[in-house]
């Protein structure tokens, strides 16, 4: 019965199921339900993830489409801990809307992007499980939000800021512990367990129920679902378990250290390199696991900010 009511996980179906047109209601699905409005996808565009990856290990995927509005949607999950993850959200909203204009069309032709970033790692510090955000225009001295007239609107069509403006949706995985009662959070288990309530109403999930159960896939399809599945684990039972390795050798040998020295500088000092070695003793010896596991060096190289170089020499 178990077996019956298995579902692939959604990072795996957004890199092998969800870019064929017919199992677009699932990706649309979860856009509505995020940007709370019907989502229909036209096209999927080209990103870095619409090729396909023999490497089962790949930790991230992204698919990037466009609405009825034309707008663009960029849907990206990371798996592992990326450095200046932040950074990379701009950058990519940035690229989408460069890339999707012809040189020396009118500004006009720019299109609204949301972002939606699925992450099942850590980011920052939060007590939700869902951060939304827009770049919002404020008085300086009267604090009034910057809107667009109605002369302005009418007659030479200028768009408002939210909707020109990206919108930015960060989605952590791990955070959430609750029982799913709305569509939203029936999403949110799914993302983090792969589990969808038979009863379920919420848009997209009602699609997923019937196009990723996991005995609709081919034997080989299976295996490799499994495969991603257990690389999933043991990369991530590697990070934790070194993570907190590193941190208790760090602050053992900055205590050690500050105490011989006797002073309270010498302790804020010993305690602050003990951390630092801790770390980055902490992300070679994850580096060195992950290219055991046969894993890209551009893909290490994300998430242990190490270099190349320092990578080969491990």
């Amino acid at each position: 019965m178990e077996e019956l009511n298995k579902y692939v996980r959604f990072d795996w179906a957004a890199k092998r199921m969800l870019r064929d047109k017919a199992n677009f209601g699932v990706l649309e699905g979860l856009m509505t339900v995020l940007i709370g409005e019907e989502i229909k996808i036209v096209e999927l565009l080209e990103s870095e993830g619409n090729q396909d990856y023999a490497d089962d290990k790949f930790n991230r995927v992204d698919v990037m489409a466009k609405n009825s509005k034309g707008e663009i949607i960029i849907v990206e999950i990371q798996q592992t801990r990326e450095y200046h993850y932040l950074q990379r959200i701009v950058y990519g909203v940035a690229k989408a809307i460069t890339d999707h204009m012809t040189l020396g069309q009118k500004y006009d032709r720019v299109k609204k992007v949301y972002s939606i970033n699925i992450l099942y790692f850590d980011l920052g510090e939060g007590a939700d499980y869902l951060y939304h955000g827009q770049a919002k225009l404020v008085g300086v001295h009267t604090h009034d939000i910057l809107k667009i007239n109605k002369q302005a609107a009418e007659s030479i069509k200028m768009v408002t800021p939210e909707n020109i403006f990206p919108e930015y949706y960060i989605i952590r995985v791990n955070e959430f512990n609750k029982i799913a009662t709305t569509p939203l959070e029936e999403w949110i288990e799914y993302l983090k367990e792969g589990r969808i309530d038979d009863n379920t109403k919420a848009p997209g999930l009602r699609e997923a129920k019937d196009k990723l159960q996991f005995l609709r896939m081919t034997l080989d399809e299976r295996r490799a679902y499994e495969r991603h599945m257990k690389n999933v684990m043991i990369e991530n039972d590697i990070i934790d378990n070194n993570r907190a390795e590193g941190l208790a050798e760090g602050r053992a040998q900055g205590l050690a250290e500050g105490l011989a020295e006797g002073r309270a500088e010498g302790r804020a000092e010993g305690r602050a390199q003990g951390l630092a070695e801790g770390r980055a003793n902490t992300q070679a010896e994850i580096a060195r696991n992950m290219k055991n596991l046969g894993i890209a060096p551009e893909t290490i190289a994300k998430a242990t900010g190490l270099t190349k170089e320092e990578i080969a020499q491990l």
